[in-house]
């Protein structure tokens, strides 16, 4: 069951969006624990993320990644589909 909010997130897959892809990906760029996620720049994980892996994840990537800090920074849960027009709004390039 995915949590409800950020302070009953104790992995990555518990928060709305996750699953163990993500969560994977989490791991990648170093982080450990959803708390991590806090204050995080969703664009700057994604970069990392295609950096790490040399290769370009799809933007939905970067969706997910929005949805996921947002939830952690005590934001409603929303569904990553949900971020794609503000992606393309404030990163038109990726």
């Amino acid at each position: 069951m995915k949590a409800r909010h950020a302070r009953e997130a104790r992995t990555f897959v518990d928060i709305p969006n996750v699953g163990p892809r993500i969560a994977r990906d989490f791991v990648t760029l170093g982080l450990r624990t959803p708390v991590d996620l806090i204050g995080k720049d969703p664009l700057v994980l994604y970069r990392s993320l295609c950096e790490k892996t040399h290769s370009r994840h799809d933007p939905c990537v970067l969706d997910t990644f929005m949805a996921a800090v947002d939830f952690m920074n005590g934001a409603a849960a929303r569904q990553w589909w949900c971020y794609t027009a503000e992606r393309k709004r404030q990163y038109p390039k990726v």
